[in-house]
């Protein structure tokens, strides 16, 4: 006899999630008949359910006959984000990054192929970076925005291909450069802007992820390069790696 104490589980609702969740976790698309098959549904009723969720904007058909999820999904999540107020989780880091730096300090999240900074602590030295709250730049060449990208590169990889715009000469607009610089971001740990985006101005992030893995923001330190010694950028970096898993270990318990 089933326990009367656990809740019941709409077979509808988790049959149409467990074809969200499939599609949101592949770079490309799927079949009606791979997805039933990995899901273990019939074809009919996945088909159904895919109708359904096109209808509400989740997924879309593709000209190859194919279904993806869209950015419906993402913009879910965003909101979700928003009410895990990642600014109050990273507050403490972001001060204890100015206090071991003195420079200009980031939190990012991602916009689509940007990220826009959504908090800072101002640099305490006379020559520094800026750029304001609100503000945004491409995600594959300042370093809040790499440290997203490394670690969602499988799945935005074919996006960012196309839109690799050169700001100054150390930009990478080369997919082939940018899987390098990304396969050695994941490794260290931490992503490092070369002056990328701006002139002299090199910046250093790592990811924020929530204890399912999921990426939700980034924190940088951004440093014009006269203010840099030897072992700055080692020290910078590992002091960034530190903090952004300070503040993934403060989400997973709000």
């Amino acid at each position: 006899m089933a326990n009367e104490s656990e809740p019941r589980v709409d077979s509808t609702l988790s049959k149409g999630l467990a074809i969200l969740e499939k599609l949101t976790s592949l770079k490309g698309g799927m079949g009606v008949s791979e997805l039933s098959r990995e899901l273990g549904l019939t074809k009919s009723n996945t088909f159904r359910l895919l109708q359904t969720l096109s209808t509400l904007g989740y997924v879309r058909r593709e000209p190859d006959k194919t279904y993806s999820a869209t950015l419906k999904t993402w913009q879910v999540g965003r909101s979700v984000v928003e009410n895990l107020n990642l600014r109050t989780a990273a507050s403490q880091m972001m001060l204890y990054l100015s206090e071991e730096t003195k420079e200009t300090i980031y939190l990012a999240v991602r916009d689509g192929l940007n990220v826009v900074y959504i908090d800072k602590v101002e640099s305490t030295k006379p020559i520094r970076s800026w750029n304001p709250i609100g503000g945004t730049a491409p995600i594959h060449c300042v370093g809040t925005g790499k440290a997203i990208l490394a670690s969602e590169y499988r799945l935005l990889r074919d996006h960012v291909m196309g839109s690799l715009e050169r700001f100054t000469d150390r930009t990478i607009s080369d997919i082939e450069a940018l899987d390098k610089d990304m396969a050695e971001t994941q490794l260290r740990g931490y992503a490092i802007d070369t002056g990328e985006f701006r002139q002299n101005i090199l910046s250093f992030g790592a990811a924020i992820s929530l204890p399912n893995g999921e990426t939700v923001g980034a924190l940088g330190v951004s440093v014009p390069d006269v203010n840099l010694k030897d072992g700055d950028m080692d020290r910078i970096g590992a002091h960034v790696q530190h903090a952004a898993r300070a503040v993934s270990e403060n989400l997973s318990r709000l």
